[in-house]
């Protein structure tokens, strides 16, 4: 079972991490609401675990629009905040359940196997082929006949972007939005290093061509 944590908390998010893969669970750990959002749209996991209070998008947030946008995952939401009215605006903005903090991780791993034994969404590939490419969003590797790259969650994030809209110009300011959220403190130039990092993995198994600059607006990955 796939699992994908959304926690700033560095200590819970280590405890949590480390029960669910001892349970058996295969756990991914984001800290900041934009990494949720995004990991969530672009992969398969059985369950998410949503905190309320994160970064760049809290955990309500993420799920409103996650749930707008047709996501048919589980939701599980964890947070502090205990009144009734916290609770339906967490349960209305599309999850189907909340655990409230401080909790046991007994009680937490009861909810998952409750979660898990509705019916959800079938899995979903994880790679995607593109110009002969093969990205794998598990691994965030990207392969070429034999060849194989390994990119950073950050690299690999801004090239599936691209690749996702092949062929089309994708602004810095949709990239700036998408990748670190508009609330971060991101220069222009570290979305114009990230690409030149990007570029120089795909060198090497000769496909450094296929991203784009278009002068004073974005980039674009070639059909």
């Amino acid at each position: 079972m796939k699992i994908l944590l959304a926690e700033d908390d560095t200590q819970l998010g280590e405890l949590i991490v480390y029960m669910l893969n001892k349970s058996g669970y295969k756990a991914e750990w984001v800290m900041e609401g934009g990494d949720a959002f995004y990991y969530a749209s672009n992969s398969h996991y059985d369950v998410l675990i949503l905190d309320w209070m994160m970064p760049n998008g809290d955990g309500v947030e993420v799920c409103r629009r996650l749930r707008k946008q047709g996501y048919p995952g589980a939701v599980l939401m964890l947070t502090a905040k205990d009144t009734v009215e916290d609770r339906i605006e967490g349960l209305d903005s599309g999850a189907d359940d909340y655990l409230v903090k401080p909790f046991e991780i007994g009680e937490l791993l009861a909810r998952l196997r409750a979660l898990t034994r509705r019916n959800y969404a079938p899995i979903l590939e994880e790679e995607m082929t593109i110009n002969g490419l093969v990205l794998n969003r598990n691994s965030h590797m990207v392969r070429l006949g034999s060849e194989e790259v390994q990119f950073s969650p950050r690299e690999f994030q801004l090239l599936d972007l691209l690749v996702q809209n092949k062929g089309q110009v994708i602004p810095r300011e949709v990239i700036l939005e998408r990748i670190w959220g508009l609330d971060s403190d991101v220069a222009p130039k570290t979305i114009d290093a990230t690409v030149k990092l990007i570029r120089k993995k795909l060198d090497r198994i000769g496909k450094q061509d296929l991203i784009q600059s278009i002068r004073g607006v974005g980039y674009k990955f070639e059909n």
